[in-house]
């Protein structure tokens, strides 16, 4: 490795609590250090905590004896302020934050956020656009010669040709437009360290083009033409697979929904092919995805020494996204859902990597040693509420499994759904000493516990603050097929169960379903059935999302190209804002604000006939009554299945190990 580890020093000041990585050169000297081997730059606050993707690298790093800096949230006028520490020894290593810059920034309606929840105090605008291109130029003037690294989701999911919905353009790699060395995709620590081991070990940077999970640029055409009048034929072959260029899915949809295909298909670390994508003279060359961390060493890496809390520089500002996981533990990462709209499959990865029991009991008994906490754990979980130690049958069947979901279009007979583990970690942690509650915040994926009786009815007993999330999505099966979801019956038959359960410990719970409005397939009348299925069920969501179309993720591909790239059949999409703004004021159709809209919505849909105050009517009529109607929408009605409830509180932030929903 190049170097010997090192102890990990304590604070002085806060006995039992690890030192902060350093941020300033004045923190480098009390450590008695010239100079970092390693700078993090990252776009979120500096929160010492696993659920913050940069500091966990960070600190893994850190954990292989590498002296580690941290630059949080920098100044973006000048390098200066990225410089401050000095010029690191191996290379600076960029990332955006756990968001990516553009969704922290705007809404699905593109509209600038009040809030950035990974902020001190929510603070807005402490963060550039595109912040990982910012930071990573900055860093090339700050420090000519040193290799930069991108990593975090930003770069993840920007690494191919992508469409950016907030410019409504199809942009290059992100690695082309940040000028960096290496781009580092998906879960970063075991490419960061072989990075960082080899460049310590004298090899220069434009040497680690073999490295996993990583993607480099070839210059020119003679590097990679011959790769591209090669390509790979077959899986067995492991050469590499040949994206369309950059100019041709910037012209031609189809070719981008060709592209999108290609490259869900590799994306197992098992099977998955070399991918090269010409962009000009240029091309981008992407290993691999990496290795999935096996048990052991995701113990290693969540058995670091965190201070689990922000830096005391940021006094008493507080960062709402740590307020939300700061009593909460992680307990695997991974999901092999395949969601079309979401992007952890393709960030975090299909295998679920979980922690061992004692692991995770390691960690309870320290957070319940700490101050402030009182005894009430805010969550259990992960990406996803319960899939825990779930794997496929076989290794082989795994290594060779080209299925883009476990789950869909059911559940795959290779999988072994056994909620057993996840019951003896649940049953472990709550009896542990100093823990008085224990929920699962994580949504549950109702399709799998719906073959656990003995999981929901301990969910409901032990695990339920009177709430539970749980995420339907829609009711329409076609919308549902788009987004690989399952049938809106399965959610049904497992909300019965649990209020079955509920009623059974004696104990008034209600789910919190979260929908989603203009996804493609879905139409205006499709959502208008949607809002007549939540009325028919008493149900008033609040969490409700406009779709945002993320880089990289199946949905958006369609949004972009009218084009499911799994089937290349026609998709509708609402590309309209005002549309998409109908669609969610329909699901809101209890909500007096929403009602204007909401009758246009109707009208446009050719169903004038659900205006007015009939029992079958969905929005009253325009004028005095609204206020009556109003009154009467403000009881409270209870029951009914589903039994369902909304806060009406935003959705939780996701950070590190939990990632986007």
């Amino acid at each position: 490795m190049g170097k010997k580890p090192r102890s990990h020093q304590r604070s002085g000041g806060q006995l039992g609590r690890p030192r902060f990585l350093p941020t300033t050169r004045e923190e480098m000297q009390a450590r008695g250090w010239d100079e970092l081997d390693i700078l993090i730059v990252s776009g979120d606050a500096y929160v010492d905590h696993p659920a913050f993707g940069p500091i966990l690298v960070a600190r893994f790093l850190e954990g292989r004896g590498y002296r580690v800096g941290v630059i949080a949230q920098p100044r973006w006028d000048s390098p200066a302020d990225i410089a401050r520490m000095g010029r690191p020894r191996l290379f600076v290593g960029v990332s955006a934050g756990n968001l990516d810059s553009m969704l922290n920034k705007l809404t699905a309606q593109k509209k600038v956020r009040s809030e950035d929840q990974y902020s001190p105090g929510g603070r807005a605008n402490l963060r550039p656009n595109r912040a990982t291109i910012v930071y990573s130029n900055l860093c090339r003037q700050a420090f000519p010669g040193v290799p930069i690294v991108l990593g975090g989701i930003e770069a993840s999911l920007r690494r191919i040709a992508h469409y950016d919905y907030w410019s409504d353009q199809v942009r290059r790699s992100i690695l082309l437009d940040a000028k960096a060395d290496l781009l580092v995709f998906g879960m970063g620590e075991r490419p960061a360290w072989e990075i960082a081991r080899r460049l310590d070990a004298g090899e220069k940077v434009e040497a680690l083009t073999d490295v996993r999970g990583t993607a480099h640029v070839k210059k020119n055409r003679r590097a990679w033409e011959p790769i591209a009048a090669d390509p790979s034929r077959f899986v067995a072959d492991r050469k590499a697979v040949v994206l369309p260029s950059y100019e041709e899915v910037s012209k031609d949809k189809e070719a981008f929904a060709r592209m999108s295909r290609a490259f869900q298909y590799e994306t197992n670390p098992h099977n998955g092919r070399p991918i090269l994508q010409p962009h000009g003279d240029e091309a981008v060359y992407f290993n691999s995805p990496a290795l999935p961390l096996s048990e052991e060493e995701m113990d290693g890496l969540y058995d670091l020494p965190f201070a689990r809390a922000p830096h005391p520089s940021y006094a008493n500002e507080g960062i709402p996204a740590f307020e939300t996981v700061k009593h909460s533990i992680v307990t695997m990462r991974g999901c092999f859902g395949g969601c079309t709209f979401c992007s952890i499959t393709e960030h975090e990865g299909r295998v679920i990597q979980s922690r061992s029991e004692g692991s995770v009991l390691r960690e309870v008994r320290e957070l319940s040693r700490s101050a402030g906490f009182s005894g009430v754990l805010t969550d259990l979980g992960g990406p996803t509420a319960n899939m825990y130690k779930m794997t496929c049958k076989d290794e082989r069947t795994e290594t060779a499994c080209r299925r883009l979901s476990c789950v869909h279009p059911g559940i795959c007979e290779n999988l072994v759904t056994d909620h057993g583990p996840l019951l003896s970690l649940m049953r472990a942690v709550r009896n542990e000493k100093g823990i008085k509650r224990v929920f699962i915040a994580s949504g549950v994926r109702y399709d799998l516990a719906d073959r656990s009786p003995e999981f929901v009815a301990e969910l409901a007993r032990h695990h339920t603050g009177g709430q539970l999330s749980v995420a339907p999505e829609h009711n329409n099966p076609r919308v549902l097929e788009k987004m690989k979801k399952p049938g809106i019956e399965t959610y049904e038959r497992f909300a019965q169960a649990f209020c079955q359960a509920s009623e059974k410990a004696g104990k008034e719970q209600y789910l919190v379903p979260y929908f989603i409005t203009g996804h493609p397939g879905s139409t205006l009348r499709d959502t208008v059935d949607l809002a007549l299925y939540l009325k028919r069920n008493n149900m008033r969501p609040r969490q409700v999302q406009d779709f945002i179309p993320t880089p990289m993720a199946v949905a958006t591909t369609m949004f972009y190209t009218g084009l499911d790239p799994l089937t290349n059949e026609p998709v509708y999409t609402a590309r309209d804002l005002r549309e998409k703004r109908m669609m969610k004021a329909l699901v809101f159709y209890w909500d007096p604000q929403h009602w204007p809209l909401a009758r246009q919505a109707l009208i446009e849909a050719g169903r004038r006939d659900l205006i007015g105050h009939g029992p079958n009517a969905l929005i009253p009529f325009e004028g005095s009554a609204d206020r009556v109607h109003a009154a009467a929408k403000g009881r409270p009605r209870n029951g009914g299945p589903p039994r369902s409830r909304d806060t009406g509180g935003p959705r939780p932030p996701r950070g590190g190990g939990r990632g986007p929903r």
